[in-house]
């Protein structure tokens, strides 16, 4: 099919001149039409709802607001992430939706959620809003309004601000493209009726009052018409206040038939709106400013050019001293990063025509090569029209126009090639001509074709990427893949063509510079592919060891997600102390803007403080955004770069004390902002319930972050602090006076935040009408003591009878993610790249914070944006790997040639490597698209060489070093060609220094250092390759057998020797533990376990046994042949990785049953030393009533002596004491068996003797005990590991899953004649033929995979289960045991208080008695038995007191 279309290009050079006409006129068109931007729009599929309640305080507007929105939204589908945050007076929505989802359906959706969410929100809080449709691209123009030079004074910021929201803002509304203009900064007017409460009092009028009068004195109406003929009369009643005398008019009530007027009580006036952002302009003024914000989707240059239109009319509505002077404007960056393209693709156009002249010869092919640059870029235009894409610094910043005439320089070169092997010299006809041109273009056009082909598949996983990168990178692999698939189509039609009919057709055999060149170049190649020849074995052994280095270098080279794009301008984050006013922030930001005026490269300082009106940015007041306008910099006087003079700027900023300066960029803040929710590169959140807990845990963060070099000063978010003045009411007078909360609520908010009682209209401008009190009686917290409250009783109070009012801190802040609350600290990467950061601190923090219960880690920032590229482009490369490895195939139809090829990947890549190494740029997903594009042209050149060797091998070159030489020689100008033009057509790229070549060079540098390895690749270790690949293997050598020899080891069993035994004293409970742990059989089980487990760890990488087959027999002919196969197979490689990580897994898991086997032995030994310790104390104290009971019978049997009792006493007293001697029998036994049962435990021969205190006192425990300790207990924390077991099982299940590699090699003889050229030649048993096979293992039944990746599943939650189910019956057991400790300590308290001193009271007074016959044996034996039982009784409490500790530390692994 190719040959044909070739043919016919050739054949009908008018069909293919007109449409290579047509091509141009469309491509030239589709440039006019094109949509421009400095970068692609990265910003995520995203909703923001506005809430507004300026009377609410963060934690009611959290609780009233942003969680029932919150909570109505969380079922809407498609959602990605919703995050909040909740401040004083207001709360702002994102949610982020995927991708696929059209933003008005979503908005759509969340408008209906909304009217949900409305019905949950009080009345007269606030209602909900949508941002405009807009991204974080949205900002496309930004301006000022200022007064000329010596006018300043005539115009205040209310002036100003009204010129820009009824002249400049109206005015801009509507246009094509634009989805809102924000203002920001100046007095928002009002007409204000400033109360004096002194006054009030004085007239005994209220705020209420006031504020009725108010709206029922302002309300025009109609009463339809009277039809008096001829005319009818419309009735129209006018009460509508047109200007301060009307409201000053008005009567608020009579007294005793006298009006009392507004005017009596206050001062009506023009005010504005409670302001919670300003402006500055250049540290001067505090300025008014516009922020139009582009709808998403929009070109951002045509909006911009119809904003610049409406400009100069806007300017004469405008007073004549007023101007309109724009500091942000998106076309500026825009010229200058595609003037950066298009400097870099002029360069690199030139660069490529003039070594395609220099290689090829001849001017007039140069230009035939060249003249398919231009005609393949608009054939790139015309379909980045059609497909909507956008012109910027990704989609033409990756164009190699070398890249691009890789398949024209083949055709056109062998053409030249093919007429210079004409033996006949002369002018040839057209016909002849056409002839010549069509055979070298078929003979070359498979090569070339799949050349193109094999470029253009490599960019296709690209396209699969998604996210962020997805919209970074697509459109960049649509527009290389659109010029290389015009060029594609060039080379087989025009190029044929141009060559048939331009080239020079007079064929005359003298030798051009060129010629000249490449003999010379020929000349130093030949002898050293001679020589590299015969060390073919040490060279490419030598190739190996160096891709082994550089995969090594590789895997420490850190990484980062995009470069920074310079923007030509500075956004610096100015943060003063929490708290702290809106004057006392602009007063900062203005002296700041004074300092960073004095730069000379600073062209202008806008700073802006708090948020707008509409919060698209929502900042807290004592925020500033200082947005520092620089002039061009070929007019800085100074040679600063561009970072050198942020960081001169930084320096001087710190020497305003307490100030905290952070440096940005505009669009890359605004970016960072919107994806993410934060302002800084990378972000540590702590998500958990508590607002101390986490702002407490973020501080120990950021002491974390600040000692990793590379991280800058981070930043906490404010969450706490806010100074805020209390009113708490109390409701029992309150209600004592007959009022409600809210009648003192709306008084309050009326007096400090006012109210709106309606509009007044000038024109068509319209102003609200607020009551509010007088400035000077809103100043301090005496105001808000002393506001006057009406009562029902018409008496007026103040607000201190009804409430406590005093100073109080507050939370400023509460942000919250996917329903839960969290704490960011943010920082920025410096001098190093962020995955090194990152992982650094991900290290510092598992092993210096440990969290409570329910607390956790996240990290967040552009740190996420890599990690979910990289996992992409891990699915991405190996797809296109296999791809390319495919395309070879079905070229060569030969795996063997196809693998050959195919090495000249890993060798492209130890030379981008290098490249990166060398210029100190880290691996980025610029610099992994630079990997993609560089395998496809990798392959190029191996190609072209082994195609030729092919044709070579059917012309008759039998001999396989006489076939390369001839090969190496034949393709050493296209070879150097291909890969000169690629790489030097990315030079320009790679060395620009101008805007937005920050993101071009990592790519261009993969892709130059590559080709050179992949040059030196095709010239030599392919050749060598290929001849080793086809070398016959000669097997006549015996294999020497060396003698296997055998030794006999005989072990000698040794006589054991008596030791006798030893008495250990043991004197605390720890010594008892430790010689438990270090003689326990179990524990040293379990060590052989760790250890028989870690062994597992080099198996992780095991491949399977390699098969080794032979044949030996009649198996080709009646000859007797033999044959040899050696075959290996490769699992998938994320398969030696997930099985590494569960051997880590299980290592993990054998250490934590060793510390459960630990822990139980701890709970032995404290429940038996310390039972041990009971029933000594138990012993002595049962001796001690022994001599009670011996003191007893002496006594009875002195007084039988006497005859003052009877026989019957004795017996008694023998009886008593025979118990005693029994209680102590039993506790002897006790105790031998409790020593028994420890030696056991202890696990030794020796005797062991207790040590004990001479007081016996109970153990204590702390009755603040953390209950998320139970987190800790072994067991639990041994379910959580078979948790993560059964997840790195799954992982390695799914990797089993994966397609297997399989490598194999034949060699055989084939005896007898083989007919070589036409002759008979007879192959002995030397002679052999060796094939390369290579082959891919898909498993065709992946449904039995799945079903045991499900049933791990379902035991990961079984797992999960009963861990939950463990922790409640942990936490269960723990409240009931601390339940039973604090009886425990009572009943002790009672004996060792009350119970104990009785007894020995009792004691003393019976025996007194007793012995002067007061009381009865009787009475003596109850006292005895009472004290006997106290005392045991007090010793069996402290043992119980002990138990339960041991049970509680048991519990809390203690």
């Amino acid at each position: 099919m190719l040959d044909k279309i070739i043919k016919f290009s050739i054949k009908n050079k008018i069909v293919i001149g007109i449409m290579t006409l047509l091509l141009i006129i469309w491509g030239v068109w589709s440039a006019t039409k094109l949509s421009v931007d400095a970068v692609p729009d990265i910003t995520n599929n995203q909703v923001q709802v506005f809430t507004s309640c300026p009377t609410l305080a963060g934690q009611e507007v959290e609780q009233l607001v942003t969680f029932p929105i919150e909570q109505s939204l969380a079922n809407i589908p498609h959602i990605e992430e919703v995050r909040s945050i909740s401040r004083f007076g207001l709360s702002v929505i994102t949610v982020v939706f995927k991708d696929e989802v059209d933003i008005y359906f979503a908005r759509q959706l969340i408008n209906e959620k909304l009217k949900e969410a409305q019905e949950k929100i009080p009345n007269g809080i606030g209602t909900p809003e949508l941002a405009p449709v807009s991204t974080g691209l949205g900002e496309v123009y930004q301006y000022i309004i200022h007064p000329t030079k010596g006018n300043e004074s005539k115009y205040n910021a209310k002036d100003l601000r009204t010129m820009q929201d009824w002249i400049v803002a109206r005015q801009l509304n509507g246009t094509p493209g634009i989805a809102e203009v924000n203002s920001f900064g100046g007095e928002l007017k009002q007409y204000e009726v400033s109360i004096n409460p002194n006054r009030l009092k004085a007239m005994g009028v209220s705020i209420p009052e006031i504020f009725t009068a108010l709206e029922k004195n302002n309300q025009n109406t109609g009463g339809a018409y009277i039809d008096k003929k001829p005319n009818a009369y419309f009735i129209r009643g006018v009460g509508l206040v047109t200007s301060i005398e009307d409201v000053q008019n008005i009567a608020v009530k009579s007294t005793g038939g006298i009006p009392i007027f507004i005017k009596d009580v206050a001062e009506v006036k023009f005010g504005f709106a409670t302001r919670y952002g300003a402006m500055t302009f250049n540290g001067e003024v505090d300025a008014v400013g516009g922020i139009v914000m582009m709808l998403k989707g929009e070109n951002s240059s045509n909006v911009v050019n119809r904003i610049k239109e409406k400009l100069p009319t806007i300017q004469k509505s405008l007073p004549n001293d007023i101007v309109i002077e724009p500091y942000l404007d998106r076309t500026d960056l825009v010229k200058r990063a595609m003037s950066t393209v298009e400097k870099n693709l002029i360069e690199g156009a030139l660069i490529v025509i003039f070594v395609l002249v220099l290689f090829l010869g001849n001017f007039r092919a140069g230009l035939i090569v060249a003249s398919a640059i231009p005609l393949s870029m608009l054939f790139a235009l015309g379909l980045m029209n059609v497909f909507g894409v956008s012109a910027n610094l990704m989609s033409l910043g990756a164009i190699d126009f070398g890249l691009i005439v890789d398949g024209a320089v083949i055709i056109v070169e062998a053409t030249l090639h093919h007429l210079g092997l004409r033996k006949t010299i002369g002018k040839l006809s057209q016909n002849e001509m056409d002839e010549e041109v069509f055979k070298s273009a078929s003979k070359i056009r498979s090569s070339a074709t799949f050349g193109e082909i094999i470029i253009l598949i490599v960019y296709i996983p690209i396209l699969t990427l998604i996210g962020i990168e997805g919209k970074m990178f697509s459109p960049m692999a649509m527009t290389v893949g659109f010029a290389i698939f015009g060029a594609l189509i060039l080379s087989l039609t025009y190029i044929p063509m141009m060559c048939a009919l331009f080239l020079p057709k007079t064929i005359n055999h003298k030798k051009t510079f060129s010629d000249k060149m490449m003999d010379f170049l020929q000349n130093r190649y030949q002898p050293l592919l001679q020589k590299a020849i015969q060390l073919k074995y040490w060279l490419v052994g030598i190739t190996v060891s160096i891709f082994a280095i550089s995969i090594i270098v590789f895997s420490r080279m850190g990484g980062e997600f995009i470069p920074t794009l310079a923007e030509g301008d500075f956004a610096f984050h100015c943060i003063l102390p929490q708290g702290s006013s809106l004057n006392q922030s602009i007063e900062t930001s203005m002296q700041a803007s004074r300092i960073i005026k004095q730069f000379d490269e600073v062209k202008m300082v806008v700073g802006k403080t708090g948020s707008a009106e509409v919060p698209t940015d929502p900042m807290p007041p004592e925020a500033t955004d200082m947005m520092i306008i620089l002039k061009p910099q070929n007019e800085w006087k100074s040679n600063k770069s561009y970072d050198e003079l942020a960081d001169e700027i930084y320096e001087k900023l710190e020497a305003i004390p307490g100030i905290f300066f952070e440096k940005n960029q505009p669009i890359q803040m605004r970016f960072n902002e919107l994806m993410t929710g934060i302002r800084q590169d990378v972000a540590v959140k702590i998500f958990g319930e508590n607002m101390d807990t986490l702002s407490t845990y973020a501080t120990k963060v950021n002491q974390v972050i600040q000692s990793v070099q590379g991280a800058t000063a981070p930043q906490i978010e404010r969450v706490n602090g806010l100074p805020q003045i209390n009113i708490e009411y109390d409701r029992l007078r309150i209600a004592n006076y007959g009022l409600t909360i809210q009648d003192v609520n709306d008084i309050v908010s009326t007096a400090f935040a006012g109210k709106s009682t309606g509009v007044v209209y000038e024109n068509e401008r319209k102003f609200d009408l607020v009551v509010r009190l007088d400035s000077t009686y809103r100043s301090s917290i005496e105001d808000v003591n002393n506001l006057m409250i009406p009562t029902s009783s018409g008496s007026q109070i103040p607000l201190s009878q009804v409430a406590n009012i005093a100073y109080k801190l507050g939370p400023a802040q509460i942000s919250r993610e996917a329903g839960k609350r969290r704490i960011v600290v943010g920082f920025n990467v410096k001098d190093r790249d962020v995955q090194s950061v990152v992982e650094e601190i991900q290290q510092k923090l598992n092993t210096q914070i440990t969290l409570p219960s329910g607390y956790y880690f996240t990290y967040g920032g552009t740190f996420e944006n890599l990690q979910k590229a990289s996992k992409r482009l891990l699915i991405a490369v190996p797809i296109s790997l296999l791809l390319i490895f495919m395309l070879l195939y079905f070229t060569f139809r030969s795996f063997k040639q196809a693998g050959l090829i195919f090495t000249a990947i890993p060798m492209s890549a130890i030379g981008g490597i290098f490249a990166l190494l060398l210029r100190g740029m880290p691996f980025s997903i610029s610099a992994g698209i630079g990997f993609i594009a560089l395998f496809g042209v990798a392959v190029l050149n191996g190609i072209v060489l082994i195609g030729t060797f092919n044709q070579l091998e059917k012309e008759g070159w039998t001999d396989i070093i006489k076939r390369v030489i001839e090969g190496t020689k034949i393709r050493l100008r296209p070879v150097l060609m291909t890969a000169t033009v690629a790489s030097l057509g990315f030079l320009p790229m790679a060395l620009s220094s101008s805007a937005g070549a920050e993101v071009q060079k990592p790519l261009a540098t993969v892709v130059i250092g590559g080709l050179l390895t992949a040059t030196f690749l095709t010239l030599f270790v392919l050749p060598l390759l290929y001849i080793i690949f086809n070398s016959k293997i000669n097997l006549k050598r015996k294999p020497i057998v060396k003698p296997v020899i055998t030794a006999t080891i005989l072990l000698f069993l040794c006589s054991t020797i008596n030791v006798n035994a030893q008495t250990v004293n043991i004197s605390s409970i720890d010594q008892a533990i430790n010689i438990a742990i270090q003689n326990n059989q179990s524990i040293k089980a379990n060590d052989f376990e760790i250890k028989a487990t870690e062994s597992l760890k080099k198996t992780a990488n095991e491949l399977p046994k390699m098969d080794f087959n032979m044949q030996l027999g009649q198996y080709n002919s009646i000859k007797f042949d033999n044959a040899f196969q050696l075959s290996q197979t490769i699992p998938f490689p994320t398969l030696f990785g997930a099985k590494k990580e569960l051997i880590n897994a299980e290592i993990k898991a054998k250490q934590l049953q060793q510390q459960l086997s630990i822990y139980e032995i701890k709970n032995q030994v404290r429940s038996l030393y310390y039972q041990i310790e009971y029933l000594q104390f138990n012993k002595q104290k049962l001796q001690s009533l022994d001599s009670l009971y011996i003191e007893f019978l002496r006594v009875a049997n002195l007084r039988y002596k006497t005859g003052d009792t009877k026989k019957i006493e004795i017996n008694t007293a023998q009886t008593k004491q025979g118990e005693i001697n029994l209680l102590a029998q039993q506790n002897q036994v006790y105790l031998s068996n409790a020593y028994l049962s420890l030696k056991t435990v202890l696990n030794t021969n020796d005797s062991i003797v207790i040590i004990t205190n001479t007081n016996y006192v109970p153990l204590t425990v702390n009755n603040l005990i953390d209950t998320n300790a139970i987190v800790n207990h072994p067991l639990v924390q041994s379910i959580y590991q078979n948790m993560l077991i059964a997840e790195q099982t799954k992982k390695v299940e799914k990797a089993q899953g994966l397609p297997d590699f399989k490598i194999g090699y034949s060699n055989q003889s084939l005896i007898g004649l083989q007919t070589i050229n036409g002759k008979d030649k007879y192959f002995g048993a030397g002679n052999r033929f060796s094939v390369l096979n290579i082959g891919i293992a898909i498993p065709l039944t992946y449904g039995a995979t799945k079903a045991r990746i499900k049933s791990i599943e379902y035991q990961k939650q079984s797992l999960e289960q009963q861990a939950e189910y463990e922790k409640k019956q942990l936490q269960s057991q723990l409240q009931n045991t601390m339940t039973q400790y604090e009886q425990d300590v009572k009943q002790y308290n009672y004996y060792k208080s009350n119970a104990l001193p009785n007894a020995e009271e009792i004691v003393k007074s019976a025996q007194l008695g007793y012995r002067t016959g007061d009381i009865s044996y009787v009475e003596y034996l109850y006292a005895l038995q009472t004290a006997t039982d106290i005392q045991l009784n007090f010793l069996q409490s402290i043992q119980q007191i002990n138990q339960t500790v041991i049970n509680i530390n048991s519990i809390i692994n203690k």
